[in-house]
Order: structure tokens, then sequence, then C-alpha cells
């Protein structure tokens, strides 16, 4: 055969790491991960009430706090949080204009 395919594997197996340091790094790198993932659950949990409810200032309040919350934790970029703030000030002042 001239041309054989290599067989990728979809899952990269974990390395044992050589140095301490590097042990430490994925001890700290999968505590972290687990942590954004938790913190971005509950912003996309919290921007889909916002933007049901856009018209409950208390609700609108909660999201741009917990988005900021999570820029400043480094889950999101800064730019990011502020997108989707003005996102949900536009829907509200939609909404607003309606009725």
């Amino acid at each position: 055969m001239l041309h054989e395919r290599r067989i990728v594997p979809t899952e990269v197996a974990e390395v044992m790491p050589q140095h301490k340091s590097a042990a430490k790094r994925m001890k700290t790198g999968k505590r972290d991960q687990l942590r954004n993932t938790a913190v971005k659950s509950e912003l996309k949990t919290i921007l889909r009430k916002a933007a049901q409810d856009a018209g409950n200032e208390s609700v609108m309040r909660t999201a741009a706090s917990t988005l900021d919350r999570a820029a400043r934790k480094g889950v999101i970029p800064k730019a990011v949080a502020n997108r989707r703030k003005s996102r949900l000030a536009r829907l509200r002042n939609r909404l607003k204009k309606v009725s």
C-alpha cells in the first residue's frame, strides 16, 4: 500500500508529568477547569433568565453583575462580558419602547 492512513486517537491520553511543577500544573489546571465550567453554566442560566424577563430590573442587574464577576475571574474576556451586557440592555430598551 502506498498511502496508509494513520489512526488518530479521539482522546489524548494523560501523560504522567516528569517534574513536580508539571504535576502541580495538571492538578491546578483540572481544578480551574471545573470552576470555569461551573461559572459558565451559572452564567448561561442567568443570561437565559434575563433574556426571558428583560423587563425585570433586578434580573438584569444580577446578569450584569455575574458577567462582570466572570470577566474579573478570567472565565470570559472583558470584551465578551461588555458585549453581552450591551445586548441585554438593547433588548430591555426595545421592550420598553414597545410597552
